[in-house]
């Protein structure tokens, strides 16, 4: 074993079973309105502020799956530390995905990531299950629980 898959084995194994917290992350109008651009999805309740204001919204809110979207960009900013030798991540699907509560624009969240699982799925490649929730700040429940399950690659002469 090299010693890059030494410090690999030994940085998998302080991270299973750890938590990582990102940093708030502003749901601007902006934001979704980009979002309702890119996939087409323009109902009312997303884009049209006056209208989603006589809703029991009380405003826009954020689409279910811009909410799922923002899981990579909040991982990035939750502290977890680098595996040795990775030079590609990929996703591999999520499971139980719930949109629990709904996230108005100008909201502030943040994602909490419990690494459920890291394991060796074939020579250089890993999978990783995260147990991932979006918190909003100021309610007690999140806005989006999902089991996200991804895999990365090593290079093989690490």
């Amino acid at each position: 074993m090299t010693q890059m898959a030494e410090e690999r084995a030994q940085v998998i194994a302080r991270m299973t079973g750890a938590v990582y917290t990102s940093g708030w992350l502003t749901v601007s109008q902006q934001m979704v309105d980009r979002f309702a651009d890119a996939t087409g999805d323009h109902q009312y309740i997303h884009v049209d502020p006056e209208r989603a204001a006589q809703t029991p919204f009380g405003g826009t809110i954020a689409h279910g799956f811009l909410l799922l979207s923002l899981l990579p960009r909040l991982l990035a900013d939750a502290g977890r530390p680098a595996i040795p030798g990775v030079v590609m991540g990929i996703n591999y699907g999520t499971d139980r995905v719930r949109f629990v509560q709904p996230v108005r624009t100008g909201s502030e969240v943040r994602g909490q990531f419990t690494i459920a699982d890291i394991q060796e799925k074939a020579p250089c490649r890993y999978q990783q299950v995260l147990d991932a929730e979006m918190q909003v700040k100021g309610q007690d429940k999140p806005a989006l629980i999902a089991r996200w399950i991804g895999q990365f690659v090593v290079d093989a002469s690490a």
